[in-house]
């Protein structure tokens, strides 16, 4: 599927086709429908009675099979967590094991072994990899191989939100295409057609990525996140030990994005000498913001917001989450002694 702000680029797309890349690295802001895109380009390739403008029929057989998941001439690598069951499964023991956030070597091999074979349709066939990021440095460098011979007929659509954490060696075998992040107007009528109460502070707060915002509003986790909020504008009082203890259940990546966020309007608002900053990401929390930056400096701030991005490295798999949160919120007080 489309969203109403990907016409232009798929335009862009469209235009590509005629000499279309072997390999296309298809990047952006997180929350935006990139995956989507892709997923939708790739239909409309393998489609066999294309629309005008190059979108999927939606009644070939090739796009019955597409929807159904079985198509012979797709394939799609992406961690296990992310796969639509979502279920767990079980090691040796019996035990039950959380899905991988990322690409496994073992998915490497296998794409490479499937490209390696003639096309069931005797045409093209399409393979998406999202996010590209969460490949291994072993994986990559397996893919890597694959990008520099590519088998005949055979297209890559690859997807990332990070292109810093790409190797430069994939990137210099990738065609690279900038999605576009969708204009405030066109997100929040968006939101507003989904349903979502207060859009306006839930984009604000996904930094203008509709599809995170609508995602955090359907969380069960939102109210945790909003007392968090609230929380960090106690500024030195805030409780570190008992926040850890309220939100050991959240994800450690949602709270760091949170603590991510509240640090930039701090620091946006500390920067400003004329005392009118408007927080991006909590414009409701203004007067909370500009107090808390005016008991800390630019300095401690922006040593605050580097020490996060440290943590955000390790995110997925910290060894005890409760205590990352803990001492991260400790490190947040120290800001204001």
């Amino acid at each position: 599927m489309l969203y109403p702000w990907q016409t232009e680029d798929w335009q862009r797309l469209g235009a590509l086709r005629e000499r279309l890349p072997h390999a296309l690295l298809i990047h952006g802001q997180q929350g935006t429908g990139k995956r989507d895109l892709a997923l939708h380009f790739a239909q409309g390739l393998l489609c066999e009675s294309p629309r005008p403008d190059g979108q999927p029929c939606g009644q070939c057989a090739a796009c019955h099979w597409f929807s159904q998941g079985n198509h012979p001439d797709f394939t799609v690598v992406r961690p296990e967590a992310l796969e639509a069951s979502g279920e767990s499964e079980a090691d040796d023991s019996g035990k039950k094991k959380a899905p991988s956030k990322i690409i496994r070597m073992e998915q490497v091999r296998a794409l490479i072994e499937a490209v390696g074979v003639g096309t069931h349709r005797a045409g093209m066939r399409v393979v998406v990899v999202y996010p590209l990021d969460a490949l291994q440095v072993e994986g990559a460098n397996a893919l890597l191989k694959t990008l520099e011979e590519p088998p005949s007929s055979t297209v890559f659509l690859l997807v990332t939100d990070r292109l810093d954490r790409v190797l430069p060696t994939i990137l210099s075998r990738c065609r690279q295409f900038s999605a576009q992040r969708p204009t405030p107007e066109a997100a929040l009528a968006w939101l507003k057609g989904q349903g979502v109460a207060d859009a306006e502070a839930q984009l604000a707060l996904a930094g203008g990525s509709p599809l995170t915002a609508l995602h955090a509003a359907e969380a069960e986790e939102q109210p945790l996140q909003r007392w968090l909020v609230g929380q960090l504008g106690a500024g030195a009082e805030f409780d570190a030990s008992a926040a850890a203890e309220q939100l050991q259940k959240v994800p450690v990546p949602a709270v760091l994005g949170i603590l991510q966020r509240w640090t930039y309007d701090l620091l946006k608002c500390r920067l400003d000498a004329s005392g009118g900053a408007v927080p991006r990401y909590f414009p409701k929390e203004r007067a909370a913001l500009a107090r808390c930056a005016g008991a800390s400096s630019a300095h401690r701030l922006q040593a605050f917001a580097a020490r996060i991005n440290a943590h955000r490295r390790s995110e997925n798999h910290p060894l005890a989450p409760r205590l990352v949160m803990e001492s991260v919120f400790l490190e947040y007080r120290q800001l204001f002694h």
